[in-house]
């Protein structure tokens, strides 16, 4: 199977910069996105031979996911089943035979942290939904976690210590998320690939620079890491901030 995760940072916008081009020269199995900032009817996806599923925040233009998927799901589920942390739509979880796929998009802190608060209680949340989904099928998650883990997945650890994405505390979760269980499959294939990174700020040519975070990861459950096959950063996709990244995996 092929995965496909994407942050688009605005679907409407990303549609004029040869999104569907790379949509069908991947031939993704499941295409999940996020940040899609849509309200329901906004967008009008042509997509023959696969299934779509949205999940919208209240606040318009903002967040939002998706999940587009060859084969029918056995169920669908919308958010973690939490009022608080369901209004931003910031996730998509789809139950097939073997697996449970899940798309999120993770809260980010913001600046002078204002969120990273909230951020810790939606960790705690999350973990507590995927674990509760491994109960009965292992778990595929992908998405825009907004954390580079270790030094390895930015550029410029040292200067972005305390910043969001890169606080102690932000690294803490993700260490606590691993060692519940999952693998982070990029870096279980790749643990020693530096310059891989999968967003870059509009600023500074940052992009040309490939002065960039890793911050969009596939992770599964542990008990699939057999049936990995490849992880990849398909950097080379321009039309967001972010760049798409990829799964070949057996289920």
């Amino acid at each position: 199977m092929k995965l496909v995760s994407w942050n688009v940072n605005g679907l409407r916008a990303v549609m004029g910069k040869g999104f569907m081009d790379f949509f069908r020269s991947v031939d993704a199995d499941v295409f999940c996105l996020q940040e899609t900032k849509l309200q329901e009817g906004q967008i009008d996806m042509d997509l023959p031979g696969y299934e779509q599923y949205w999940n919208y925040a209240e606040k318009k233009g903002y967040s939002g996911t998706a999940v587009f998927t060859k084969k029918k799901p056995l169920s669908v589920r919308y958010g973690i089943g939490i009022e608080e942390h369901d209004k931003e739509g910031r996730v998509i979880a789809l139950e097939f035979e073997n697996f449970w796929f899940v798309t999120v998009y993770t809260p980010n802190a913001q600046r002078e942290l204002t969120r990273l608060d909230y951020r810790m209680q939606w960790e705690d949340a999350f973990l507590a939904f995927l674990k509760e989904l491994e109960k009965t099928k292992p778990v595929v998650f992908s998405g825009d976690l907004n954390v580079a883990h270790r030094s390895i997945d930015l550029k410029n650890p040292a200067s972005n210590k305390n910043n969001a994405g890169f606080t102690q505390q932000e690294r803490d979760k993700m260490t606590a998320l691993l060692d519940s269980g999952f693998t982070d499959t990029f870096r279980y294939l790749y643990p020693d690939r530096e310059g891989a990174y999968t967003w870059w700020s509009y600023m500074f040519k940052a992009r040309e620079k490939n002065a960039g975070w890793r911050i969009d990861y596939f992770i599964i459950s542990n008990i699939l890491q057999n049936r990995l096959k490849d992880a990849a950063i398909h950097s080379d996709v321009f039309g967001s901030d972010h760049c798409p990244v990829s799964l070949e995996i057996d289920l």
